[in-house]
């Protein structure tokens, strides 16, 4: 399968600090991986650098075949997808949800004048039925609960058909059945062969969907471990990565963890 996703020992430094050391990491067009590690371990950073709003201080960082450093990220952008709490502050609250959708066909957050096609609104609510949110074209965002939201901004990440998905913490602050509806649908999406290489941040083993492939151990911004999913989510490799020693269990498709 082809490359989506390459760094050759990237390191990023930001005031001083090392951020990223040293990571060499590839991700191919079948892969769906999942980022864990502690509080501070580099994994939104690595996750910026892949959409290509960070570049490395030093190393190689190859994004759909594209160097950054060497390639117009502007019109890479539109290639990739990319959801994140911190995107979401960005939109605008009284957007409507189908313009917060469409919008990603021009990499903005609110819309202003840009102008869209029959084809763009037909193909922003059909991602929406998808996403469970059949009914939402002429909701205002800041009036969606968080689930709703969290499922609007993936809407938003794939309305241009991206190459490659970039999910950062999708999962993040919703109650026990928002994350689980969240959850259903990141598996179906992520185990169809149609869909993009898909990377995902997560502070919980438990937020990791079906169909996801790969797993990668972030600590002190370097990889403490990388590769097959059922390899990486053990309880040697989790109390080696937190600090704790922890026990992993595994019913089918999903994860837990607790303390020894």
């Amino acid at each position: 399968m082809a490359s989506v996703l390459e760094f050759d020992d990237v390191s990023l430094t930001r005031d001083g600090s090392a951020i990223l050391r040293h990571v060499t990491w590839q991700v191919t067009s079948d892969e769906r991986w999942v980022v864990l590690g502690p509080n501070g371990a580099g994994k939104t950073t690595m996750l910026q650098v892949a959409a290509s709003f960070m570049h490395p201080s030093s190393g190689r960082a190859v994004v759909l075949d594209e160097k950054l450093g060497a390639t117009d990220v502007f019109e890479l952008r539109p290639r990739i997808g990319f959801a994140s709490t911190a995107l979401a502050r960005r939109i605008p609250g009284n957007e409507r949800v189908l313009d917060v959708v469409m919008t990603a066909s021009y990499s903005v957050t609110g819309r202003w004048n840009e102008e869209y096609d029959e084809v763009d609104v037909r193909r922003a609510q059909r991602v929406l039925r998808e996403w469970h949110l059949d009914g939402f074209e002429d909701r205002l965002f800041g009036t969606l609960s968080d689930g709703e939201q969290k499922r609007v901004q993936i809407a938003r990440a794939i309305m241009t058909d991206p190459e490659l998905l970039l999910l950062d913490e999708p999962a993040a602050s919703l109650d026990l059945g928002a994350r689980e509806e969240l959850l259903q649908l990141l598996g179906a999406y992520a185990s169809e062969p149609s869909s993009p290489a898909m990377v995902m941040v997560t502070h919980h083993v438990e937020e990791i969907p079906a169909g996801f492939t790969h797993g990668l151990l972030l600590r002190g911004g370097e990889i403490a471990a990388a590769g097959p999913l059922g390899e990486v989510i053990t309880s040697e490799h989790l109390t080696a990565a937190f600090g704790l020693d922890l026990v992993v269990t595994r019913d089918g498709d999903r994860f837990a963890a607790r303390a020894a």
